[in-house]
């Protein structure tokens, strides 16, 4: 069997186009760290997998990974056509991909087309959770507490209040405004944007897997920013941060029934606030005390994943393959908090 990794970042799909060093990095990590469960999967197996990556022809950074076939992405390169032609020549594919522009739902679709087993949530769930406005949609209609959430408009309200893209990642363009002028320049930016009410509170993560409208969840995880020029810059997340998974299993069922979809790895991200909130027309929310409040849902390998095998010993890629036939088995080794550097490595804390 032959599995084709596809980081996007690092495998190519920016052949044409300047490398952001941000996005690079946290590619890399994710990359390594599917790679690495791959070949600790492998170790135990008779039946070797196959295991081909892509890599954008400006990097060399797979220094010590070994028993991987590389295909260096030039810029020559069509993208499409080169993904459509590895695709072909594999039994699995495991794309990691940013949902703007589409991306992620592309790939999906283009592995689902050329009929191959793909390792992520299906192209129908991604046209979901990939859209903010859509996910707050779902999640509303289902009655899961969820940040009130509506199309930006120019028009100022008081308060504070956070823009994003709609299909955004991470903390990228991203912005919070709080005065008539912040509206003013928000509202010359091009491209379409969500506004949200400005939450405070613990900044939380979810790592999961998903299968038919069942949800398993290992670990959640706690995310620390810094706040310069009215943005949010991820620093850290410190995975298995919070030994009681009891807190949030609920939730991760009521996502698992309101969209069934969803298969494999998925990273939830919550904000976990003791205060009132306001909806996005500036009315108070009732009953919105103590509550977690669901921010995104990403069908996609996390920054968090890094730290899974070092937290708990979990194999995520062996996890996700024996989705193929049945249920999980997730049966932590040990449980530490891991500390995943957004930008640099991974330690113990």
């Amino acid at each position: 069997m032959k599995i084709l990794v596809f980081e996007y970042i690092t495998g190519g799909g920016l052949n044409k186009q300047e490398l952001p060093d941000s996005l690079v990095k946290e590619g890399s990590l994710m990359r390594n760290a599917l790679l690495d469960n791959l070949d600790r999967l492998n170790q135990t197996r008779l039946n070797r997998f196959e295991v081909m990556v892509t890599l954008d022809w400006r990097l060399n950074n797979l220094a010590g990974i070994t028993g991987i076939h590389v295909v260096t992405i030039g810029p020559e390169h069509d993208i499409t056509e080169e993904f459509a032609r590895l695709v072909k020549q594999c039994d699995l594919v495991w794309p990691i991909a940013p949902e703007f522009d589409g991306i992620l739902q592309a790939l999906c679709q283009a592995v689902e087309s050329l009929g191959k087993i793909l390792l992520t949530s299906p192209a129908t769930a991604v046209a979901i959770a990939g859209n903010k406005l859509k996910t707050y949609e779902l999640l509303n209609r289902n009655h899961i507490a969820t940040v009130p959430t509506c199309t930006f408009q120019s028009t100022y309200a008081p308060g504070e209040w956070m823009v994003k893209p709609v299909d955004g990642v991470g903390c990228e363009n991203s912005y919070v405004l709080a005065s008539p002028l912040d509206f003013e320049r928000m509202a010359m930016r091009k491209g379409q944007y969500i506004i949200q009410p400005h939450l405070q509170g613990a900044k939380t993560s979810l790592s999961c897997l998903f299968k038919q409208g069942s949800g398993w969840l290992m670990c959640a995880n706690l995310q620390r920013f810094e706040f310069i020029n009215q943005q949010y810059h991820l620093t850290d997340i410190v995975v298995n941060h919070h030994p009681d998974l009891g807190l949030y299993q609920p939730l991760i069922d009521k996502i698992a029934q309101a969209l069934p979809e969803l298969w494999g790895y998925v990273g939830i991200d919550l904000i976990e606030n003791d205060n009132d909130c306001i909806d996005a027309g500036g009315r108070a929310v009732q009953g919105a005390v103590a509550e977690i409040w669901v921010l995104e849902i990403n069908p996609r390998l996390t920054t968090s994943f890094v730290g899974i095998h070092d937290a708990l010993g979990i194999n995520i890629a062996e996890a996700v393959l024996q989705l193929l036939h049945g249920e999980p088995m997730i049966n932590p080794a040990y449980s530490r908090p891991i500390t995943v550097q957004a930008k640099q490595a991974t330690h113990a804390s």
